[in-house]
C-alpha cells in the first residue's frame, strides 16, 4: 500500500512541475511568476517584493488579494518603498496605521484585469490619457512615454511600469518603480 501511495504521489508531483515548466512565465525578483498562481503566491517568491508582501500582510490584504478578482496591481518594488521618506514603511505597518497602509496599497489596485494593452487603448480613446479608478476609490492618471506606460498620482507623483503583463489567475501585476499616493 505505501508503495503504491509513493508511485502516484510522484506521479503527481512530476505532472504538476511539468504543468509549471510548460507555462509561459516572466521572471520578477529572480523567480518565475506561474500563471497559475494567484497574485500573492507568486508575489511572494520575488525578492524585489518583500516590502510589499510585507505591507500586504499588515494590511490584512492577503486574502482578498487570493481570491478570485480579476485584480491588476501596480506593484512598487523594495526599491519604490524606498523612495519614500526614511521611517516612512516602518511606521505605517504599525497596527495603529492599518486603515492608511490599506488606502495606499487599495490606490495600487483597480478592479477587473487591465493588461498594457488594455490601458493603451484607454489612454488612446481618453486622447493621451486614461482615468483608472483604484480599489481605494482614489484615481490614477496612465498615460504612455513612447512606449512606456506612466502612472501619475493624485499628489502629482509619477511612476513607470518596470515589468508589464505579469499574468496571475486572478489579475495580473504590472512592476512599478515608485510607490503611487492618493490625496
Amino acid at each position: 500500500m505505501k508503495k503504491v501511495f509513493f508511485v502516484i504521489a510522484s506521479a503527481l508531483l512530476v505532472n504538476v512541475a511539468t504543468a509549471q515548466m510548460s507555462e509561459k512565465t516572466v521572471e520578477v525578483g529572480g523567480a518565475p511568476m506561474y500563471p497559475s498562481k494567484n497574485i500573492v503566491a507568486n508575489a511572494v517568491n520575488s525578492a524585489d517584493h518583500t516590502t510589499l508582501v510585507a505591507a500586504v500582510k499588515a494590511a490584512g490584504l492577503v486574502e482578498t488579494l487570493q481570491s478570485a478578482g480579476p485584480f491588476t496591481v501596480f506593484a512598487p518594488t523594495n526599491t519604490a518603498f524606498g523612495k519614500l521618506p526614511v521611517g516612512t514603511v516602518e511606521s505605517l505597518v504599525k497596527p495603529e496605521n492599518k486603515a492608511t497602509l490599506t488606502k495606499i496599497l487599495t490606490y495600487h489596485v483597480i478592479a477587473g484585469k487591465l493588461d498594457a494593452s488594455a490601458i493603451a487603448t484607454l489612454i488612446k480613446e481618453g486622447n493621451g490619457s486614461a482615468t483608472l479608478k483604484t480599489v481605494s476609490g482614489g484615481i490614477l492618471k496612465a498615460t504612455m512615454k513612447g512606449k512606456k506606460l506612466i502612472l501619475t498620482d493624485e499628489k502629482g507623483g509619477v511612476s513607470t511600469v518596470t515589468i508589464a503583463n505579469v499574468y496571475q489567475s486572478n489579475g495580473v501585476i504590472h512592476v512599478i518603480d515608485t510607490v503611487v499616493l492618493p490625496s
